[in-house]
């Protein structure tokens, strides 16, 4: 049993800011390149129903930690629900009769529904491979600021918070599963962490790049071509997936823990500016 936790001075604390993101109604926001914002438009589709479903992953444990975690577990709930809150706001504005907006919304809710009806476990252990994948690319975000040179400053700016809260809060479903599976063995609580992993990188990069072709498509793309432009983007050039992959990689060693890389210093300016927003509560 490792005894490995997040750091008593990291704190999770909730921002309600909401962000001008009126530009998703005029079509390519990401610095006017229609697969970088196809790729990111379907990242923001699947983050309300998932990160529902990550709340209510640690939330059904909640009666079984106590202390800094039980603080952290309230402050993961509340910003996992700005973050769906605010996702589904930009995503709202999508041209939902030019993209295929509506059918990978359904899709995503099927996913998740067939998620949830596993058991909470499957959910817990779901949730902490897939918040290593977004802290992963919260740090490529972070180590790479060009990815929104030229963006609209709005929806910049609430890419930026998201990044800047998944790097804050990265540990504490892992946490929670740590506590909670205790009586495990450390063999056991390693497998099912990695066999875990495999299978969400495999699933949600898939989706993910089958999602972003689909809504090229809609842009003039033939779909051979919207699926070659949408992996080139993924995994060559920013290569959004690819860049992170020694944080990923690090998920495989006996003894991980999301906090072996200490990734406040990336963020600290990030978090000073929205610490600093008369909206932030």
């Amino acid at each position: 049993m490792t005894d490995k936790r997040t750091p008593d001075t990291v704190t999770i604390a909730p921002r309600d800011i909401r962000f001008d993101v009126d530009a998703a109604k005029r079509g390519h926001w990401l610095s006017g390149d229609p697969v970088g914002t196809a790729v990111f438009n379907a990242l923001s589709l699947t983050f309300p129903d998932g990160e529902r479903m990550f709340m209510d992953a640690v939330r059904h444990y909640r009666g079984q930690v106590s202390g800094k975690l039980a603080e952290d577990v309230r402050g993961f709930i509340a910003q996992e629900a700005i973050h769906s809150r605010e996702h589904h706001q930009l995503n709202q504005l999508i041209d939902r009769q030019k993209y295929a907006v509506e059918e990978i919304e359904a899709e995503v809710r099927e996913r998740v529904a067939f998620a949830r009806s596993n058991g909470p476990m499957r959910m817990l252990i779901s949730t902490i491979a897939l918040e290593h994948f977004t802290a992963m690319m919260a740090e490529t975000h972070a180590r790479h600021i060009d990815l929104f040179d030229k963006a609209d400053p709005g929806i910049e700016r609430m890419w930026r918070w998201h990044a800047m809260e998944e790097t804050e809060h990265k540990a504490v479903a892992y946490d929670v599963f740590l506590e909670v599976t205790r009586a495990w063995t450390p063999l056991q609580r390693y497998l099912r962490r990695c066999i875990s992993m495999s299978i969400i990188t495999f699933m949600f990069t898939g989706h993910i790049t089958r999602y972003a072709a689909r809504l090229l498509e809609a842009d003039g793309y033939a779909p051979k071509d919207a699926a070659k432009a949408v992996k080139k983007y993924v995994w060559g050039n920013p290569g959004i997936f690819r860049r992170g992959w020694k944080t990923y990689l690090a998920w495989y060693r006996p003894g991980f823990h999301p906090w072996d890389q200490d990734t406040r210093p990336l963020v600290e300016s990030w978090k000073a500016d929205f610490d600093a927003s008369p909206v932030a509560a």
